[in-house]
């Protein structure tokens, strides 16, 4: 049975030639960061990432009135609910539920 060796390419002894190349910079990345501007009111998606609550328990505590209009939430002329910071903060500062 012939002997089954395998041969390995040995790597180049020098890197390629980077003559005329300019050298790799990272780019600037802080011109992409973003930082949202604090909003009075947003969706409910956002207001669940805002407050850690599921947009399904938001819903609930708007539908069990925990929540009123007005306070806590708003509806937009196109009937968006809308969820106020603010109320969201004074409401978890009151401490009621």
């Amino acid at each position: 049975m012939p002997s089954q060796t395998a041969t390995l390419e040995s790597p180049p002894s020098r890197p390629p030639s980077r003559v005329g190349r300019k050298p790799q910079v990272p780019p600037d990345l802080s011109r992409w960061a973003v930082t949202p501007a604090r909003a009075d009111y947003v969706t409910i998606p956002i207001a669940a990432a805002i407050t850690g609550y599921s947009a399904k328990a938001i819903r609930r505590k708007i539908e069990a009135g925990v929540w009123l209009e007005g306070r806590e939430f708003r509806r937009a002329p196109d009937g968006h609910v809308l969820i106020s910071v603010k109320g969201y903060e004074l409401w978890v500062e009151r401490g009621r539920a």
